[in-house]
């Protein structure tokens, strides 16, 4: 019988994840507005949506800690439990001094995708909360870029896609420093910093969307074994 570990392939990718998720080596997503429409006025509510996004995360996550059969995806729901709580506190700080009322449970969606979630169990378990997350993660990267300079993305995605072309796995020690993601300019003080904290948490937000992806792979690999 086959073990619940990744292939060796997936195994890197988790690795590299987990030992800095700060660059982008995978699939490009579609480039959003740039910052259309991002002003004071909106400012609300794309933080309001990004902070249930991040709550969805990390109570999945949660419950994948307890519940997972694999150690692997264990690791990986650890690691969003830590980087998405920190997102949830460095948002707070972006939005400081806002009247924003802070979602303090899941809304109707993310409960339905909860509940559900918290009837399986075993392999069934794991294949849908890594479904969960590349879902999750796909809304949020898109939800992101709606407070990010397109052009920046558009040449960050280039140079991420140029740099593993070609290779199963990214070069562990490159870097694209070079390729800054920018925030989406703004005469506002605090529309600013909560674009820039989209900037900050969207190369993040990316590696764990790559991961996952890379757990489904695997997942799919052995299944066909």
């Amino acid at each position: 019988m086959r073990s619940a570990g990744l292939c060796p392939a997936a195994a890197v990718v988790i690795a590299l994840a987990l030992a800095g998720c700060s660059k982008n080596e995978g699939t490009p997503v579609p480039v959003g507005a740039g910052g259309a429409g991002a002003n004071l006025r909106s400012d609300d509510d794309f933080v309001r949506d990004v902070a249930m996004k991040n709550l969805a995360e990390t109570e999945l996550s949660r419950m994948a800690v307890d519940k997972s059969s694999s150690a692997d995806i264990k690791m990986f729901a650890q690691m969003m439990l830590d980087d998405h709580t920190a997102a949830g506190n460095n948002l707070k700080n972006a939005a400081s001094g806002q009247p924003i009322e802070w979602p303090a449970r899941l809304d109707d969606t993310h409960r339905k995708i909860a509940d559900e979630l918290a009837k399986k169990q075993g392999a069934d378990f794991d294949r849908e909360y890594i479904k969960a997350m590349i879902d999750g993660h796909q809304d949020f990267t898109a939800k992101l870029e709606s407070r990010l300079d397109v052009q920046s993305v558009a040449d960050w995605k280039t140079a991420a896609a140029g740099r593993t072309q070609g290779k199963a796995l990214p070069e562990p020690k490159a870097a694209l420093s070079d390729v800054a993601v920018r925030p989406a300019k703004s005469d506002n003080g605090t529309t600013m910093k909560i674009n820039q904290w989209a900037a900050d948490t969207y190369p993040i937000a990316q590696k764990h969307l790559d991961t996952a992806r890379a757990l489904e792979n695997a997942a799919k690999t052995r299944s066909t074994d």
